[in-house]
């Protein structure tokens, strides 16, 4: 008996979660060794493009799109999409046992809020209308409910990088990750394009000609280029435990909402699967909520110290007089926090 089309999928599905999760790491690794030789990623520095562990995570990554590309092929969207949610949990795995990087029991609650909430959004997601031509996506990307929602997105971009970035960038989370998921909202859009021209292309129908498949390159390529760019400053300045679910809540969501627009995936859903969709929106917004205290938390209780050790220095009181010095040093009483002495 013959391997049926939807378990190649689903294998195919689990292996791009799986490559996609360790790409993290392997990036967050090349940052953090390059960020020892230069300036680091979050401060502006490029030097993690020389680094080989950097561009292993980026090949690692490349492998785990091509498997989920592959993968659509085979199985239904309802069927791949929500085993995205896997990489989370993959690279969260690994970063605690690879990078020593901790995460709450809140923050594993609210790690799983969010997957819960993406596989509701995406199993109750209405189905796309598959465009006949790149002409036909150009007409959908060109209507006022798109356009709107394009520059709505660059607008916004735009005021995260020119203000909120060089303010908040490297204390809040969300602003790098605003950045590459608003950003990929768009690269969805102008990769479906390109994918289409050539799926188009190998079937006799040549869509090269046309100028509408060259400009999608184009948005795409610089699409690509900015996710990549602030994804690695949010990998380089926050924990990847943190980073990982965020950012995928984030790009789902917006990606869904983009596609929704362009493609009026939601006209003629009834009002349960709608329901439904808003309901998993809530269940991820409270998922991020719960990332983000856990991650305040864990900061505050590792910045607390019960005296202020940075200055002065400790003393301890050892009897002398016992044969187990070791006892003593665990029995003795704190003696003394002798304040340093200011300069004169």
């Amino acid at each position: 008996m013959g391997v049926s089309d939807n378990t190649v999928g689903l294998s195919l599905a689990v292996a791009s979660s799986a490559f996609i999760g360790a790409s993290f790491i392997l990036k967050k690794i090349g940052l953090i060794r390059a960020g020892k030789g230069g300036v680091r990623a979050g401060g502006g520095g490029y030097t993690y493009l020389l680094e080989p562990l950097w561009w292993a995570g980026m090949m690692t990554m490349l492998l785990g799109e091509i498997a989920n590309f592959v993968a659509y092929t085979f199985a239904p969207a309802v069927l791949v999409t929500p085993l995205g949610a896997l990489s989370i949990i993959v690279s969260s795995f690994l970063a605690h046992f690879v990078l020593k990087e901790r995460l709450e029991k809140l923050g594993v609650l609210g790690c799983v809020s969010c997957i819960v909430g993406s596989v509701i959004v995406v199993i109750h997601a209405p189905q796309e209308h598959m465009p006949n031509s790149v002409e036909e996506i150009w007409n959908l990307a060109i209507q006022p409910g798109f356009l709107t929602y394009a520059v709505a997105t660059l607008v916004v971009v735009a005021a995260l990088v020119l203000f909120f970035e060089p303010r908040y960038g490297q204390t809040n989370i969300m602003i790098y990750l605003g950045i590459c998921s608003s950003m990929g909202s768009l690269t969805v859009v102008s990769i479906k394009a390109i994918g289409v021209a050539i799926k188009l292309t190998l079937d006799g129908m040549n869509q090269v000609a046309y100028p509408h498949t060259w400009l999608f390159v184009i948005i795409a390529i610089i699409c690509v280029v900015s996710q990549i760019n602030y994804l690695n400053k949010a990998l380089d300045t926050f924990d990847l435990a943190v980073v990982s679910p965020i950012y995928y809540v984030m790009f789902t969501t917006l990606t869904i909402v983009a596609s929704g627009i362009m493609f009026k995936d939601w006209a003629g859903q009834s009002f349960s699967s709608i329901a439904s969709e808003f309901c998993g929106l809530i269940t991820i917004l409270t998922g991020t909520i719960m990332l983000h205290t856990a991650k305040e938390e864990e900061t505050g209780s590792s910045a607390a110290l019960p005296w202020p050790l940075d200055r002065g220095s400790i003393s301890w009181c050892i009897s002398l007089g016992s044969d187990n010095l070791l006892k003593n040093v665990n029995e003795d009483y704190f003696a003394a926090l002798q304040s340093s002495p200011a300069p004169v």
